[in-house]
């Protein structure tokens, strides 16, 4: 079975909007190696219809010797958007009704992870639906004071089990979680 895996730039105070105002001077090899790495074992693309609209712009003009960009212009990218209707990127689909239901059907299927990058919206209804298998959170060293929280604002509290723990030496963390399992 398919994992549906959340990746996400996160500040040190949980904001995850605008990321090209203070991630980059974070960036490094290590960093990039573990995004090609977590490209590369997924093959497919999980995003918001403002995330898509977005890397639609942007990644058909990339090129890169590492094959990343050729993996994302790739993979299948399905999108979750109810005002969408003719996706022009490669490889892409429109999910617009019966989100949580699509998803598990795409996770029963052979392959690797599908990812969710950015998409605090998608993130936060795929959240309450228990969809997503695992968290990657890429914390940043910096405060940034204001801006979108993936997470928003909750109700029901969510419990998460730290799987992994990558320090980079950028000053970045890589923190994996899965949600906390029920007890029988």
């Amino acid at each position: 079975m398919r994992k549906v895996v959340l990746t996400e730039f996160l500040s040190l105070d949980g904001v995850m909007e605008a990321p090209d105002q203070w991630h980059f001077p974070f960036w490094s090899d290590e960093m990039g190696q573990y995004k090609l790495d977590e490209m590369m074992a997924s093959d497919a693309l999980l995003l918001g219809r403002v995330t898509y609209e977005g890397f639609a712009a942007a990644w058909p003009n990339y090129e890169d010797e590492a094959g990343f960009a050729d993996r994302m212009n790739g993979v299948p990218k399905h999108v979750v958007s109810t005002t969408l209707d003719n996706p022009e990127w490669n490889n892409s689909s429109v999910i617009k009704e019966n989100v949580a239901a699509e998803i598990r059907k795409l996770k029963e299927g052979d392959g690797g992870d599908i990812l969710i990058c950015g998409s605090a919206a998608l993130t936060q209804s795929l959240m309450d639906e228990d969809v997503i298998d695992e968290y990657r959170l890429m914390i940043h060293p910096v405060v940034v004071g204001k801006g979108k929280h993936i997470f928003g604002n909750r109700d029901a509290v969510k419990s998460m089990d730290l799987v992994k723990t990558d320090p980079l030496p950028n000053g970045v963390i890589v923190l994996t979680y899965a949600p906390k399992k029920a007890e029988a």
